[in-house]
């Protein structure tokens, strides 16, 4: 499994990367994985204002829905439109062309390092995803 150690980690299953302009949001290879195939995916609108801990979208796969949560507060900079009509992408690149939306932060939640959150997977299922 695939744990990029320039990210930081969210304990639902996202990563954060800070690199650029905002904070970019995706899902991670685990999530990913205890999904399956992403048949469609709901993001919140640019512009929309998160809090921490909200749902902010959604995940459908063959397996299940869940709710996405937002690992920061802030205000939606950007969403990847590319998702809306190929949702696999998240399958296919969850690191790279995968990615959910771009967040101006105001406060960030608890993250991990890739280390403690390599430690989070090792973890017996059922733990949550998203």
């Amino acid at each position: 499994m695939d744990i990029p150690s320039k990210l930081r980690y969210h304990a639902r299953h996202t990563w954060l990367d800070q690199s650029g302009d905002g904070v970019l949001i995706g899902l991670t290879e685990h999530a990913v994985g205890g999904l399956g195939d992403i048949l469609y995916v709901q993001l919140p609108d640019v512009g929309d204002e998160l809090i921490i801990g909200q749902s902010c979208g959604a995940v459908e796969s063959h397996k299940t829905a869940t709710d996405i949560d937002s690992p920061v507060a802030g205000l939606i900079l950007d969403v990847n439109d590319a998702l809306r009509t190929d949702p696999g992408l998240v399958n296919r690149d969850p690191y790279g062309a995968g990615w959910l939306f771009r967040i101006q932060a105001t406060e960030l939640g608890p993250t991990l390092t890739a280390t403690e959150y390599e430690g989070l997977t090792q973890l017996p299922f059922p733990d949550p995803i998203c």
